[in-house]
């Protein structure tokens, strides 16, 4: 019995921390969590407003989101390798370690920017009419291909400034400052709600620009938000040090590049290819009929919304694992990410719960008909039921990277989404008549076994290295 009881005693002592603990990880995931929640929930409010213009013009709003979340994790691909040096430099208190892999993410997104826009300016509506392909009349397909283009030709002017934001704000959370990045995103997510409601309907004298009005909106916040970000840096260099003769040179060491290539190409692949197959996976589904390309939309916003607990966390994960690491304190590291995954996952068990409860309700918000409203309502629930799933896939997938894993993390990831995921979307959504929900939930319950994959590499510590010494 004694024997039982000092088990149990053991494994609760490994999984749950103390107050200490817990104050250090939500000084670092609660900022996150409330520039990321704000913006969510503002993009939410966005959303629904472009959802009170018409089901097309929300679809088409939707495609071209879609398409742009490539973009968006290309760059977190870019910056995140450079971001594992980053963390670890940081831990030695090296600032000019710190300076030259800032220099290297403004590289790398620059480019990644310059091809994005170049694709999307050669190919924007033959991927837009590739999610256009299921049940529904040619003439709601032709608006919502209009409506997409529309709204695509004016967010491309809104990737520079928001590159920049990713290499500053990355880069200052990788050395433990979360507050500038979230504040500048309160101002800039208010910035854009207040100016989608003028905008989108033609408030105060405005001229009404609907979907053109959503991207106006969005490019100003963006524009906003870098000035605060780069501003605010440069200004206050003794807490930012790297910021500090960071545009004296734009060369970056040969070793360095060498070194962030081998552990950030991998990364950057992962990220690209784990969009893409989010991409491909919305395709698949909208084989179904535009009504599917709606209630995604509708079940995702508000999926974001409830995801930043996750995705906070994982962060978190990265900076205080990728710290200790680069210390060389390892076993702090494993027992501090050990207590890190089973907070993520209860806490995301918890959120799952009152997301259960808003699935009935929330489609009511959108103008939208019958049937995308009752997709939506079960998209949101299977997305609850699986929510602790993804925590503890994430969470994994951040203690991997960590580490400097970046190959193992691109097998566990994208290889995964590409080989498992849209296999089974693809072949359900095609070859045979399953409705839609049934599809998505079949494509959450392969997830497990990446579950059983990411335990046992977590389990064996084939992250514990420091790979800046």
């Amino acid at each position: 019995m004694e024997t039982t009881q000092t088990a149990k005693q053991s494994f609760i002592r490994k999984l749950v921390g103390d107050k200490a603990f817990y104050k250090m990880v939500l000084a670092i995931a609660v900022p996150i969590m409330i520039q990321n929640g704000i913006t969510n929930f503002v993009s939410l409010l966005d959303n629904i407003m472009i959802g009170q213009i018409g089901t097309e013009q929300m679809s088409g709003v939707a495609i071209v989101n879609q398409l742009l979340f490539v973009y968006n994790l290309c760059l977190f691909g870019g910056v995140s390798g450079a971001g594992i040096f980053t963390a670890q430099y940081f831990g030695q208190k090296n600032e000019e370690g710190i300076r030259q892999t800032v220099r290297f993410k403004i590289w790398m997104v620059a480019v990644i920017t310059l091809l994005t826009v170049i694709l999307l300016l050669a190919a924007g509506d033959s991927l837009i009419t590739t999610y256009l392909q299921g049940e529904g009349t040619p003439e709601s397909a032709a608006a919502t291909l209009t409506y997409g283009r529309q709204y695509l030709w004016i967010m491309l002017l809104g990737l520079p400034p928001f590159m920049m934001v990713q290499v500053y704000s990355s880069t200052l959370r990788e050395c433990g400052q979360t507050i500038l990045p979230m504040k500048a995103g309160v101002v800039a997510v208010f910035v854009n709600l207040i100016l989608n409601y003028i905008l989108i309907y033609g408030k105060f004298g405005a001229p009404a620009l609907g979907v053109q009005g959503a991207a106006i909106a969005t490019i100003i916040s963006r524009y906003v938000e870098a000035a605060i970000v780069l501003i605010h840096t440069h200004r206050h260099k003794a807490e930012n040090p790297f910021a500090e003769g960071l545009y004296s040179t734009l060369k970056v060491p040969g070793f360095l590049v060498q070194k962030i290539l081998i552990k950030g190409t991998p990364l950057l692949l992962n990220e690209t290819l784990w969009a893409a197959g989010m991409a491909m996976l919305t395709q698949c589904y909208s084989m179904r009929g535009l009504n599917v390309i709606a209630a995604l939309n509708i079940s995702n916003t508000i999926n974001n919304v409830f995801n930043i607990v996750f995705i906070a966390l994982g962060d978190s994960v990265a900076i205080i694992v990728g710290q200790l690491l680069g210390a060389g304190k390892m076993k702090e590291a494993r027992d501090t990410d050990n207590k890190m995954i089973a907070f993520s996952v209860f806490c995301c068990t918890c959120v799952a719960l009152v997301m259960l409860i808003l699935a009935r309700f929330f489609p009511l918000l959108y103008k939208t008909n019958d049937e995308a409203r009752t997709l939506a309502t079960y998209f949101i629930m299977v997305a609850a039921v699986f929510m602790p799933q993804n925590a503890f896939l994430h969470a994994s997938y951040f203690t991997l990277r960590s580490g400097g894993k970046t190959i193992i993390t691109f097998l566990f990831d994208s290889v995964f989404i590409w080989c498992v995921s849209v296999v089974i979307a693809f072949t359900l959504s095609r070859y045979t008549t399953l409705p839609v929900v049934a599809v998505f939930t079949f494509v959450q319950l392969g997830d497990l076994i990446k579950c059983v994959i990411g335990f046992v590499l977590v389990k064996k510590g084939v992250w514990l290295q420091n790979i800046v010494e």
